[in-house]
């Protein structure tokens, strides 16, 4: 799944510190400019994730709304099939952005380790001592499985699910039957109800990214504070006496 169509104006008020922001990170090379971008992406990152997964939920809200009216009536008027559509079309865009939340806070890593061997050498409380690179990729290989092994339940392809163009397509398709439809809400509705739960693991991957950040970047200012007193200290101290002692006098 790697289009990157953003549907939702709201998921995608801070596209730019996720999907965007990869780039430039590799690109900055002031290693002060890079750690202040960072920092401040972090919040918007949190701020993105909260957004995607309340989105999430409002679409597997809707989607269980339609699969009852589709239940009690046998058929959806055009109409509301039209709004399935959107609504559907919109969680795969809400999969594309975690998506790219993922690699972007990876390469960040990446470039952290690069750039600063104290960084590299930080020991956290990730499981089996792995870094925040490969947790983001484990987690986004178990959100595309999961996805694929619900679509293939429904007898469709992750593929038809890559893009605006072959999600539609395959909708339209759908349309054509009772049986169709229903099967497409149900499918939204389990894919929606995951994307709430892997956006809250991704928030909890994020969050613990930017504890551990702060805990550097203490013990980072900490030893320059600390190096800095020393330097004044030195600098402030008073010169040893030269004088005192007995005189040597020259005798004939």
């Amino acid at each position: 799944m790697t289009a990157t169509i953003a549907l939702s104006p709201i998921a995608s008020a801070h596209a730019g510190s996720a999907t965007g922001a990869a780039t430039e990170w590799t690109q900055l090379a002031n290693n002060a400019q890079l750690i202040d971008l960072l920092k401040s992406s972090g919040i918007q990152v949190d701020n993105q994730i909260t957004q995607i997964g309340q989105l999430a939920e409002q679409i597997q809200n809707q989607l269980k709304i339609y699969e009852n009216m589709l239940q009690n009536t046998a058929q959806l008027p055009d109409h509301i099939w039209g709004q399935v559509e959107g609504d559907l079309n919109r969680l795969r865009s809400i999969v594309e952005q975690g998506q790219g939340i993922s690699f972007s806070m990876a390469n960040a890593d990446d470039v952290m380790k690069q750039r600063f061997k104290s960084y590299a050498d930080l020991k956290t409380y990730l499981p089996n001592a792995e870094s925040f690179s490969s947790s983001y990729q484990s987690w986004s290989d178990t959100n595309r499985d999961t996805i694929a092994g619900t679509l293939k339940a429904a007898s469709l392809t992750a593929a038809q699910f890559d893009s605006e163009e072959d999600t539609m397509s395959s909708l339209r398709g759908m349309s054509e039957s009772a049986d169709g439809k229903m099967k497409a809400l149900q499918v939204g509705h389990q894919i929606a109800a995951q994307q709430v739960a892997q956006m809250q693991k991704l928030r909890g991957l994020v969050s613990q990214q930017m504890t551990m950040m702060g805990i550097w970047l203490q013990s980072e200012q900490t030893d320059k504070d600390l190096a800095q007193a020393r330097r004044e200290q030195f600098f402030k101290s008073t010169a040893p006496s030269t004088s005192g002692g007995e005189k040597m006098k020259v005798e004939w």
